[in-house]
């Protein structure tokens, strides 16, 4: 739309001089040509067509001497196709030059300049326009492949908890099965060996009362076994080994005060909350300190994470805050971001649950 719009204007200043002939016919031809012969370039541009039309117009003003006033529309078509080397047959006009008046010329002059100087202008607002998609489209793309990562980076962190989880209930169950699971495995057969040579008719009742008693002693442990919940989790073991991975450039004080009967989900909250911390402090800060305070209070529970890297504002969009917020609220809780020039802190509040 914007090259229409100038080579109307140029078109205007070509009839200016093209007006200027004496003869009736010749000026109606030589617009419709101009017209013509322009608009088939801007067509064709591009092609190989397009290039030599323009190439036969240029050579026509040695035939034509008033198609040379169209040279200036001329000019901004070749320019266009990068071949502004084209309107030069139009020189040829020079022979039959005395049938054009100086008026015609000099118009034609100041057409031409008119037309580089709109095609230079016209040619650096593309180039900008051109940049400026490039940018955004990079800067789209980015923007989709740092969601994507974030995202990958998310379910690493969940799936590095489950498998602290999954090393937790292992450990209990290692240590039921090798301990409390052997003495009562012990037991059993103790109690039916006891059973075999007892010839005490009176001890057989109680004998095998012990024995069903053990019985369903070792059913329950392997219930239990089979069937850990999250609340097995160490939380500070877990914090600890999350803190040890952490860039050796950031020295990372932890202060736990947390009881051990806190629920599996509320602990995978904190598990979470801390390594995103931890993760965004090492990707973004330029500090060199983390403290992280976990507490317990009457009616809630209480997380800290600060870092001493200065931060002047934070994207709220970014999807590591947005999977923390998540996390706090799906257990009512309530998380809050504080940047300032001394540093970076997340908050955060979890109620415990109120008995029923």
């Amino acid at each position: 739309m914007n090259r229409l719009i100038d080579k109307t204007a140029i078109f205007l200043i070509c009839i200016m001089g093209i007006v200027m002939s004496d003869s009736f016919y010749s000026p109606v031809l030589a617009a419709v040509m101009t017209v013509t012969i322009s608009s088939s370039a801007q067509l064709l541009t591009g092609t190989a067509a397009a290039s030599v039309l323009i190439a036969v117009s240029s050579l026509l003003c040695g035939f034509f001497p008033l198609a040379f006033c169209s040279v200036p529309l001329l000019l901004y078509d070749a320019m266009c196709e990068k071949k502004w080397w084209l309107t030069l047959p139009a020189a040829a006009v020079i022979a039959n030059i005395d049938s054009l008046k100086p008026e015609q010329l000099i118009i034609t002059a100041v057409g031409t300049v008119i037309a580089v100087i709109i095609y230079i202008r016209v040619s650096h607002l593309e180039e900008t326009v051109r940049t400026l998609t490039l940018l955004r489209d990079e800067a789209a793309g980015r923007n989709l492949q740092l969601s994507e990562q974030n995202i990958s980076l998310a379910e690493a962190q969940d799936n590095e908890i489950h498998i602290a989880t999954l090393k937790e209930r292992n450990r209990i169950a290692r240590e039921i099965h090798d301990n409390v699971g052997h003495m009562l495995t012990r037991s059993l057969l103790q109690s039916g060996a006891l059973l075999v040579i007892n010839k005490d008719e009176n001890l057989r009742e109680p004998l095998e009362s012990l024995r069903n008693t053990l019985d369903s002693a070792m059913t329950s442990i392997r219930e239990s076994v089979h069937d850990l919940h999250d609340d097995s989790i160490d939380l500070e073991k877990v914090l600890r080994e999350s803190i040890a991975s952490v860039d050796h450039r950031f020295t990372v004080d932890l202060d736990c005060d947390i009881g051990e009967n806190v629920a599996g989900n509320i602990k995978l909250c904190i598990i979470g909350v801390v390594k995103e911390g931890l993760s965004n402090a090492v990707k973004h800060s330029s500090g060199d300190h983390i403290s992280i305070t976990v507490r317990e209070h009457p009616a809630f529970y209480q997380l800290m994470l600060t870092d001493n890297g200065s931060c002047s504002e934070i994207k709220e969009s970014g999807i590591g805050l947005k999977n923390m917020r998540d996390r706090a609220e799906a257990l009512k809780g309530v998380i809050t971001f504080a940047p300032s020039n001394d540093g970076f802190r997340i908050f955060m509040s979890i109620p415990k649950s109120l008995p029923h």
